[in-house]
């Protein structure tokens, strides 16, 4: 991931550049607080409010992907794929795995259209349990 997609659109401060330094560290989606913490314990002084404002500013100009979590709080993560992509992430380790499906995209555009909408968008996250967690919780399939 380049420092330039990570600021296109925001001012580059301090504290921005400390949040995308610790999003480049983790793999999985985190919350604000999750994110907060994370920077006090890398030393890094920077308040929680800041760090809201910055993950909202980063997710509005899209150099961050934003999901709502099954419980209703916003996750933010850096992701590897530019381009218009879905995630799979698993409800008890928060494993993140970035897909590009374009069969779900052509059949959205059929249901779109038959409906009469066009210059549809849209924002598609599917939790579940990966393998491993399965595995562990006796519901992986054989």
């Amino acid at each position: 991931m380049t420092a330039d997609r990570t600021t296109i659109g925001v001012r580059a401060t301090r504290q921005r550049q400390a949040v995308v330094s610790v999003l480049g560290q983790v793999d999985d989606f985190r919350s604000a607080q999750e994110i907060h913490d994370l920077l006090r314990q890398a030393g890094e002084s920077v308040g929680l409010t800041t760090v809201y404002r910055t993950l909202q500013a980063l997710a509005d100009t899209g150099a961050i992907d934003a999901i709502r979590s099954p419980d209703g709080e916003s996750r933010y993560r850096l992701c590897d794929v530019e381009a218009h992509h879905h995630h799979l992430v698993c409800r008890v380790c928060g494993r993140t795995v970035e897909v590009s499906d374009p069969p779900v995209e052509t059949w959205l555009s059929d249901i779109a259209g038959a409906n009469g909408f066009s210059d549809v968008t849209h924002v598609m996250e599917i939790f579940g349990t990966c393998q491993t967690c399965g595995s562990a919780l006796g519901t992986a399939p054989p």
